[in-house]
């Protein structure tokens, strides 16, 4: 008889992390939550909810308590108190991963690779970082690699930028469009003709717990890089013009020039500024170990995933009168 892993999910209240939870359960898993504040009991859907806070030791570890491993998903909000919450965190995950033998998965994101990694990111490139983050996001990985060679077992998988019907901070909606409206105008950040990387996150969700599947076949510290969406600006407009129906959505372009404005009073605005290099150069995840590793049908069709994803940020009707979806990723 096969005894049932149990996960722990840390920021199980974000967007990546929520996803984890689902997905994590579809495949079997017992989940637990960490999180400040716990949903109500009707929302439970499966996951034993704990109070607590990453930042204390203690309630990571008691989280923590006869777990196979652990999704370290939380990050502070909006940017803010990076150089003070981060690691932090991280150290009482690996503590806590250590005592209860765990593997420890973190989903990570382009922004510990400089200008010297692009176009291409392989999961060997060189970790260059232009900015305080990515240096942080630089050393979170760094413990990580220490820490698999002390005996905690640890999975990381990079992403392009998120998006999706649950995601918390992200681009697509706090950027190129507005959540909660009709969309009218996508506000690019960069050049239409340089290409990005964007991942959906109940894709990310899925392929994570797909690789749990495959323990066996892990090694103690393993990585890979989530394809996902490599667009640029045109195919990003046309999609959401073809989602919703609208050919009329006008091209236009991220007021950067306000985020500096406001970066000396706001520290979201600031940190914003520092990451735009990478809306600079085109910047393309190559997935070809992790195809390898589980084969196709990672990703869902583009226009599926905008769709779904639009309508959960109240941008379009749960029923929109529009074309069927084709497959256009």
């Amino acid at each position: 008889m096969t005894t049932q892993r149990t996960a722990l999910v840390i920021g199980a209240n974000g967007g990546i992390g929520s996803e984890a939870c689902m997905a994590l359960r579809r495949h079997g898993w017992k989940v637990r939550a960490l999180v400040r504040t716990a949903p109500v009991e009707s929302a439970h859907d499966g996951v034993e909810w704990i109070s607590g806070d990453a930042m204390h030791a203690d309630d990571v570890l008691r989280a923590a308590n006869g777990v196979d491993v652990i999704v370290h998903a939380v990050n502070p909000p909006g940017y803010r108190g990076w150089d003070k919450l981060v690691l932090p965190m991280l150290d009482n995950t690996i503590a806590a991963a250590r005592t209860a033998g765990a593997r420890i998965v973190l989903p990570s994101t382009i922004y510990n690779y400089g200008p010297d990694a692009f176009p291409r990111l392989t999961e060997d490139a060189f970790q260059h970082p232009r900015t305080r983050k990515g240096e942080i996001r630089a050393e979170m990985e760094r413990r990580l690699k220490d820490a698999s060679e002390n005996g905690v077992r640890v999975l990381i998988l990079r992403c392009g930028d998120f998006f999706g019907p649950r995601a918390g901070n992200n681009w697509l909606a706090q950027g190129l469009i507005r959540a909660g409206a009709p969309i009218k105008q996508v506000s690019y950040p960069g050049d239409y003709a340089i290409g990005h990387s964007w991942a959906y996150l109940p894709d990310v969700g899925e392929v994570l717990a797909r690789l749990l599947d495959r323990e066996a076949g892990l090694g103690a510290f393993e990585s890979f890089h989530f394809g996902g969406y490599w667009l640029d600006g045109h195919a990003m407009l046309d999609a959401i013009r073809r989602i919703t129906g609208n050919p009329r959505i006008k091209a236009g372009r991220f007021p950067w020039w306000l985020a500096r404005v406001a970066s000396p009073f706001n520290e979201t605005m600031r940190e914003l500024c520092k990451m735009r290099y990478l809306w600079r150069d085109p910047i393309r995840l190559d997935d070809t170990k992790l195809q390898a590793f589980l084969s196709s049908d990672l990703y869902t069709p583009l226009d599926e995933a905008l769709g779904r994803a639009l309508i959960g940020i109240g941008c379009m009707a749960a029923t929109p009168a529009r074309p069927a979806l084709h497959h256009t990723a």
